[in-house]
């Protein structure tokens, strides 16, 4: 990777793993230490993040992790539901066969959801999503879906489902999805699709509500 890139994937985990916490002011400085680069590649770094939503520049003193807001929950999965709706068509329409694919991705939620492995169930439920996106061969939509999964990782997505129950539901959930899509039914996958992220919305409602009522409070 170029030193560019180097900056920008240490600087997008830590904000995504919650190490840069939101509100943050991070130096060019501190990442070039870290990294091993110039201020230069850094710079660039955060302007591709920047472009991403996840930070704001201010000239001369670095760059905030961006705050999440209630309306960047709703504005997130309201624009995943119209991609995801729209992939689901696509590849019904193209009569594309997943079958393999997402039966994969399935086993491997399993095998993390018996292991109680929460990291890497989390990393196989964006898998599953991304299978039907990129499905469509759009490489705009994917790259859009890429990002909205990364914001919604972190509004906390990944502590919400560390619930057993909760990854129950998931893969029943995806199994009626994939079933649905075998049969090429658009109405029935489209419908579960969206009972499913509207599940995944009503839950960051409440754990937003949460972080904003901490905020305020403090």
């Amino acid at each position: 990777m170029s030193a560019a890139d180097r900056a920008y994937e240490f600087t997008k985990e830590r904000i995504l793993g919650g190490e840069y916490t939101q509100g943050r002011l991070i130096g060019e400085g501190e990442v070039s230490e870290a990294v091993g680069v110039s201020r230069t590649p850094v710079r660039e770094a955060f302007l591709r993040l920047e472009a991403e939503g996840m930070l704001h520049l201010y000239p001369k003193r670095g760059a905030l992790v961006v705050p999440i807001s209630a309306a960047d929950v709703e504005d997130v999965m309201e624009t995943r539901l119209l991609i995801e709706r729209f992939a689901i068509q696509r590849v019904v329409d193209l009569d594309l066969d997943l079958d393999e694919q997402l039966a994969e991705v399935i086993a491997a939620q399993q095998r993390h959801a018996e292991a109680d492995d929460s990291v890497a169930f989390v990393t196989a439920d964006r898998r599953f999503h991304r299978v039907f996106v990129a499905a469509t061969g759009n490489a705009i939509v994917l790259r859009m879906h890429d990002s909205l999964r990364d914001q919604q990782q972190r509004m906390g997505l990944a502590a919400l489902n560390t619930k057993p129950d909760r990854m129950k539901r998931i893969l029943a959930q995806h199994r009626a999805i994939a079933a649905a899509v075998a049969r090429r039914d658009a109405d029935e996958a489209t419908a579960t699709i969206d009972r499913h992220l509207d599940e995944t919305l009503r839950l960051l409602r409440r754990a937003s509500g949460v972080a904003l009522t901490q905020s305020s409070s403090s």
